[in-house]
């Protein structure tokens, strides 16, 4: 920064002198239009003399916007030498700040007298107008509100201690809920009459257990449905099959007894219903269609019987759509099962196989039990179930096509009542007289060893075959070898119940 030179700060002194005596004429013009301030003004006056010893700090005048814009420029770049000391007597830009502060306390004086009138104005009209009225309503409508807030906020609940956070991903989590939908069952079956020795019947006191009923056995069942105040429980048809009671344990402690709504001894499925009042947790079916060997499965039921109930083991898929043979009451079926390595034990029949999310995708239904053979637990997929399930609650059993024969596979017939040459086939052992069989003139000892021109090796691919690829009412060709001959027999499939 350039700094001036003496002669041009003194010339600029003088120039200041007379800019502030300018400033003081106007203020004594602004004094002759305002005398209702005049008290003010002389207050204004005997602080001046004051001011011309102790301002120090930098003051601007406000009458004059380019006379405060012309003091910033020049005090930018008229600073003086600082080894210069101006005479005390000489007029400095020190002691010439009274004058602008003078200026000041003329715009102080008229704002204070501008705020006055407005004041006494307002006061004056604000009467004639609604707005006390309605700042009076609003007010309390605001008291009102705040108080009704405060209310309702009086009215806490009560406080308790919230259950402790955990991951919803917790194996136990899953566990725990899908246990109260699992139920213990106790098979009772009428004991049969005790005789002596002597093939006599007993007739003292030991007689009257011929009218009671014994435990025969005992599984598991999965409550997978609660409609109004009856709720369902699915489980296995040999855990139920030929019960004189069904006795429920539920998972609470709790006993009642159950009936029996509809059983399938082909698929070993059954359907019971109890009271709705025990019942708390129900079970969701998942799709068994996307399960994968390797996938994470728990079996949940009551092995070797209530002592153990809803105990839990783990393991994985082991494989899919497996084809077990297996021999029931409605004789011989190839079951499409899911393999698994969880353990599976006398009493976890009808009990639940459930995949991570808590889901059931699978009934537990039977396992290998051999010397030396271990983890081979089977499941009745979940994709199966269903619809027989939905059935037997609507029918009480499955509408399935009938042909009205008795069958038994060439395996266990004599050779001599077998034809030359014929090693596939199923023997016709007996037959309904008024089933589709009979009406198709059918008799026993023929041979059954194709349908529609598909060949039939046993009696189990006859049942699939019957059971998957023919709709009631079809009309169907059998190849049948009679008496060393072959023939051809037509009949028309009807349903179990049409006879």
């Amino acid at each position: 920064m350039e700094f001036k030179n003496e002669n041009e700060f003194e010339n600029y002194q003088s120039n200041s002198s007379d800019m502030n005596h300018t400033n003081a004429d106007a203020g004594s013009s602004s004094e002759m239009n305002h005398t209702d301030v005049e008290p003010i003004e002389k207050l204004k006056d005997e602080s001046h003399t004051d001011a011309l010893v102790n301002a120090v700090d930098a003051t601007f005048s406000v009458d004059s916007q380019n006379s405060e814009s012309e003091y910033e420029n020049r005090n930018e770049t008229t600073m003086p030498d600082q080894g210069a000391v101006p005479p005390m007597n000489e007029p400095t830009r020190f002691n010439q700040k009274p004058a602008a502060k003078r200026s000041k306390s003329r715009g102080f004086v008229s704002t204070v007298a501008a705020g006055v009138i407005g004041s006494v104005l307002t006061l004056a009209v604000l009467p004639h107008t609604d707005y006390l009225n309605n700042f009076t309503n609003n007010t309390q409508t605001s008291q009102t509100q705040e108080a009704a807030s405060t209310s309702n906020n009086n009215a806490v609940q009560p406080v308790s201690a919230q259950p402790t956070a955990v991951s919803t991903n917790s194996v136990a989590d899953t566990v725990e809920k899908l246990s109260k939908a699992i139920v213990g069952i106790v098979n009772y079956q009428q004991q049969q009459q005790t005789t002596d020795f002597w093939g006599n019947s007993n007739s003292n006191s030991q007689s009257d257990n011929s009218s009671q009923s014994v435990e025969s056995g005992s599984g598991s069942g999965v409550i997978f449905q609660k409609n109004n105040n009856t709720a369902y429980i699915v489980t296995n048809n040999h855990v139920v099959e030929g019960a004189s009671k069904l006795e429920i344990s539920l998972y609470d402690g709790q006993k009642t007894t159950a009936e029996v709504l509809g059983t399938d001894a082909l698929t070993d499925l059954a359907v019971l219903k109890i009271d709705a009042k025990y019942v708390t947790t129900t079970a969701n079916f998942g799709d068994s269609s996307k399960l994968r060997p390797g996938d994470t499965v728990y079996a949940i039921g009551n092995p070797l019987g209530l002592d153990f109930s809803r105990t839990v083991t783990q393991g994985i898929i082991s494989a899919t759509n497996r084809t077990i043979s297996v021999t029931t009451s409605a004789g011989n079926w190839d079951t499409s099962v899911i393999q698994t390595d969880a353990a599976i034990n006398p009493g976890n029949s009808g009990g639940a196989l459930i995949n991570t999310q808590g889901q059931v995708i699978g009934i537990n239904s039977l396992k290998i039990s051999e010397t030396g053979v271990e983890g081979l637990g089977f499941a009745i997929p979940s994709n199966d179930l269903v619809p027989i399930v939905n059935q037997l609650i609507k029918n009480g059993k499955i509408d399935r096509p009938y042909l009205g024969v008795g069958l038994a596979d060439l395996d266990q017939v004599p050779e001599m009542y077998l034809p030359e040459n014929v090693t596939k086939g199923v023997l016709v052992a007996n037959i309904d007289s008024n089933s589709a069989a009979a009406k198709a003139g059918f008799e026993a000892k023929d041979i059954i060893v194709s349908m529609n021109g598909t060949e039939i090796a046993d009696s189990s691919e006859l049942r699939k075959y019957l059971y998957t690829k023919v709709q009631i009412g079809d009309t169907i060709k059998f190849g049948v070898y009679r008496n060393g001959k072959q023939i051809t027999l037509t009949a028309k499939i009807t349903a179990d119940s049409e006879g």
